[in-house]
């Protein structure tokens, strides 16, 4: 009998560990706090308002926050490497805008796509270039690219907007596709198709242990043999070109490609990476917390509407949550 209650409780307690070992990762990962954050805040906007659980809103909020989280993913990668990207947002601006330019002049539109999401390529690749081979600092290089980025999109257009855009085009950013009686958005599809790619690029590939090992640490990864500019060059191409999608969606979902399209974007997409976890030491990041991320910028901004505050404390209120996320990361990783 007593040889058979130690196995039991034995048993009982091999049994439990693993499960408690479990919850306790869950728990301490970056993501799970964020998540906690988001349904706190839709809790709150779900009581204070009448509006916000409706699948009208719901929808709109998934549909808006998507552009900006496809290159938050680029922005993600990025990060990791301890590197910043500042240019986003008038790449999205530029991308959306050269698309628009070629299908006003009667290219097809599958052509005009894909001339997009290759200026989002080429601006990116510069950056890279900059970064590794001109040795420019990431935050000096991809504010010229941001500036350089917003003039061309003024100097092409002359200030003006490119309107009159093709309806299979604009589908790409407006189309429902209706699922159990509901339209669920297109950009959310593709937003979903790219965090998956995305993320099984980061965890699953030679090249996303490359780029989380340039981020912790860029001295010990060139030393172990791995080319440490070829990694920079890629993420801030894969940045680029992530962010072109991005903003031919948004010029789609418009209708209408403006010179001042995406401007200030750079913020929420930065926003989206930090506010998701991103360490801005680099060295971590993961796609779901930057989706997680994204999907707080966006509640945050449609929480702001529907409680009748005013537009204008919408950057200080994204400012603040910046700067706290960025406090909470530094007092995490003192704390490990």
């Amino acid at each position: 009998m007593s040889s058979v209650k130690p196995a039991q409780t034995g048993g009982a307690v091999t049994m439990a560990q693993p499960r408690g070992i479990a919850w306790r990762n869950i728990i301490t990962r970056p993501e799970f706090g964020v998540f906690l954050i988001l349904i706190a805040m839709g809790f709150f906007l779900s009581l204070y308002t009448n509006t916000f659980l409706t699948s009208v809103n719901i929808f709109n909020i998934l549909r808006a926050f998507s552009w900006i989280a496809i290159s938050a993913f680029g922005e993600c990668m990025v990060i990791i490497t301890a590197g910043i990207d500042l240019s986003v947002g008038s790449v999205m601006g530029l991308a959306g805008l050269a698309s628009a330019m070629l299908m006003a002049r009667g290219i097809s539109v599958p052509v005009a796509v894909l001339a997009g999401l290759l200026t989002g390529l080429i601006v990116g690749f510069l950056n890279g270039l900059m970064i590794t081979k001109g040795r420019l600092p990431p935050f000096i290089a991809t504010l010229g690219t941001l500036l350089m980025a917003r003039g061309l999109c003024y100097g092409l257009t002359g200030g003006w907007p490119v309107r009159s855009l093709p309806q299979a085009f604009r589908n790409l950013g407006q189309y429902d596709i209706p699922v159990a009686g509901l339209g669920i958005p297109l950009p959310l599809i593709f937003m979903l198709i790219f965090a998956i790619l995305t993320s099984f690029f980061l965890t699953r590939t030679v090249w996303g242990y490359r780029i989380y090992a340039v981020g912790g640490n860029e001295t010990a990864t060139a030393l172990s043999g791995i080319n440490t500019n070829r990694v920079k060059l890629m993420v801030y191409s894969l940045c680029g070109l992530l962010t072109g999608i991005g903003g031919v969606l948004m010029t789609a979902r418009l209708g209408v490609a403006a010179p001042t399209a995406a401007q200030g974007y750079e913020l929420d997409v930065i926003a989206a990476a930090v506010v998701g976890g991103t360490s801005l030491t680099g060295g971590e990041g993961t796609i779901l917390g930057v989706l997680i991320g994204a999907a707080i910028m966006q509640v945050l901004r449609n929480g702001l509407v529907l409680t009748g505050v005013s537009a204008y404390w919408l950057q200080a209120v994204q400012g603040l949550v910046i700067v706290v996320a960025i406090m909470l990361d530094q007092l995490r990783k003192r704390r490990q």
